[in-house]
């Protein structure tokens, strides 16, 4: 069993809601869009190894390096177009 814990969501409910989104947007030309948008999975461990490991589980598969941002933090992004898609390991002193 791994030492981390990656907190994700139903895939499918989750792709779904994402094209619900654009179907909405596309069909509803006077909503304002964000310039940039972020969507961000976490993961938890109690260790900055493990929370490392974590992070590059999910990094891995989307080509991105798995960066230290310091403080016991671990951060990896893939940008598409103006979203943001990142995965960011958090320290337990500093979840809620």
């Amino acid at each position: 069993m791994s030492e981390y814990v990656i907190r994700s969501g139903h895939r499918a409910a989750f792709l779904a809601g994402l094209r619900e989104l654009v179907d909405f947007l596309t069909a509803t030309p006077a909503v304002a869009v964000p310039r940039h948008a972020s969507v961000v999975v976490l993961v938890d461990a109690f260790g900055s190894a493990a929370r490392r490991a974590g992070v590059q589980s999910v990094a891995s598969p989307l080509g991105v390096p798995t960066e230290d941002i310091g403080r016991g933090y671990f951060d990896a992004r893939r940008d598409l177009g103006p979203i943001s898609y990142g995965v960011v390991g958090i320290p337990p002193e500093e979840r809620q």
